[in-house]
């Protein structure tokens, strides 16, 4: 197994600037708040001949709110995973009772830490770094991780503390090994996602309060069951673009996009207590747009009786008709029924959106189908088809050819989309069939 380097620190020190810069990517959110990152993030660092997989965390503090409770938890769980510890402080603050107090508990937890002084920008390096001298934690690293210095002498010390990060790059047929399913949980704010998270992982994974828009950042968590390698996308609530005042909101929206784009099926989350309302459509829109697999879960259904539970059901059948190949499973992630079945339509929704039947099977399934019911007339002609072939997958998309195929009506459409559905056992994804009209040779030729 890869080390695994935490990233720690009180707030506002630029624990996720940096992580953006090692990871090369944005996954966590950075913006001039102290306490942005709540949940652990994980992201894989690949350079200079160094691989490990490196935490992202929410600030330690003494703060006593139950925010700041909560995040503290999550960074000494962070502390616990991993095999070795960046330990990120402010040089132009310098040291604070927090970092004191940071410091005392990295000792106790008895693994190698790396002391690192960011924001060391115009500044007299030895000055900075003496006073961090006292935490008793070695030698101090100055970097600027918005300027991108110090950045290959921290790999280099963290090499010689922690020799597990010195290993090659993954190579592509070990990639391909690991290839797992990457599910994005959605919904709007306060819809339980969080909740549901840490019931499928077992512990307090997530950042789970009862208050909108508790995850910012779009959460991804490596995560096994039954042999099958997942990735769980836990992602930001998206709300209607009125409500989304706050730059770091919009920044949030834009990350759940990307998750969206990132995943190869998606769970939405329904709140049963007020079934498909107005947010809930605009993400099934985005969701259909994409042509990701999708498992609905309406969640809360342990708190409805019997009358309630009959309007979310017709509720749900009739705002949400274009979704009707959509597994629905009827949960409460508080209390975990319901939720043992999920991943199981979440695999088969995987392997229909994944699928790729032979171009003889599309075409016997054609012909099958013309010959159950044949397509209309045009213009006293029969629209001919010739074969079909698969043109792409997630979603499973279907060309068929033939003469004067573009006139085919869309209840046709809808009945070959169907058909290619049933005899395929195709579930939980959308199908895409597309029509190419072969060309006349002697259309506009003088006669």
């Amino acid at each position: 197994m890869s080390a695994v380097i935490a990233l720690v620190g009180r707030p506002n020190v630029g624990k996720s600037t940096l992580f953006n810069k090692l990871t090369r990517s944005r996954d966590a959110l950075v913006a001039d708040h102290a306490g942005l990152t709540r949940d652990r993030l994980y992201g894989q660092v690949s350079q200079q001949g160094k691989a490990f997989a490196l935490i992202d965390t929410g600030g330690l503090t003494a703060v006593s709110d139950n925010m700041s409770s909560l995040m503290r938890q999550q960074t000494e769980m962070a502390i616990e995973d991993a095999t070795a510890i960046l330990f990120l402080v402010d040089g132009q603050t310098g040291l604070t009772t927090e970092d004191i107090e940071v410091a005392t508990q990295l000792r106790q937890a008895n693994k190698p830490v790396v002391l690192v002084v960011n924001k060391s920008e115009g500044v007299e390096h030895e000055m900075m770094a003496a006073e961090f001298y006292t935490l008793g934690l070695g030698e101090p690293i100055t970097i600027s991780a918005t300027q991108n210095r110090g950045l290959k002498q921290l790999l280099a010390v963290l090499s010689q503390k922690c020799p597990d990060i010195n290993q090659s790059e993954i190579t592509g047929e070990e990639e391909e090994a690991q290839r797992h399913i990457k599910l994005a949980i959605m919904g709007r704010p306060n819809v339980g996602k969080s909740t549901l998270i840490n019931r499928l992982m077992g512990e307090t994974r997530v950042v789970a309060l009862d208050e909108p828009g508790t995850t910012r950042d779009s959460i991804y968590i490596p995560f096994e069951k039954n042999g099958q390698a997942y990735t769980l996308i836990d992602t930001a609530g998206v709300r209607r673009k009125s409500r989304v005042s706050e730059k770091l909101e919009k920044f949030s929206v834009i990350k759940t996009l990307k998750a969206l784009e990132d995943a190869n099926v998606i769970l939405l989350m329904i709140d049963g207590k007020t079934g498909v309302v107005e947010q809930d459509l605009h993400l099934a829109g985005l969701i259909i747009e994409s042509g990701r697999a999708v498992v609905l879960a309406i969640n809360k259904w342990d708190g409805l009786d019997k009358s309630e539970r009959e309007w979310v059901v017709n509720n749900i059948e009739r705002r949400l008709p274009f979704m009707s190949y959509a597994k629905k499973h009827y949960i409460s992630a508080l209390h975990g029924s319901g939720v043992g079945l999920l991943l199981n339509s979440v695999d088969i929704a995987y392997r229909s959106a994944m699928a790729q039947p032979a171009t003889s099977q599309l075409t016997r399934i054609l012909e099958d189908a013309v010959a159950e019911h044949a397509p209309p007339l045009v213009k006293g002609r029969r629209i001919k088809f010739r074969y079909a072939h698969l043109g792409g997958k997630n979603p499973p998309r279907i060309i068929i050819h033939g003469n004067q195929t573009d006139a085919t009506p869309k209840s046709y459409q809808r009945y070959l989309e169907n058909t290619y559905r049933a005899v395929l056992k195709l579930h939980g994804t959308p199908i895409k069939v597309e029509f190419k009209t072969a060309s006349n040779p002697y259309q506009n030729k003088a006669r």
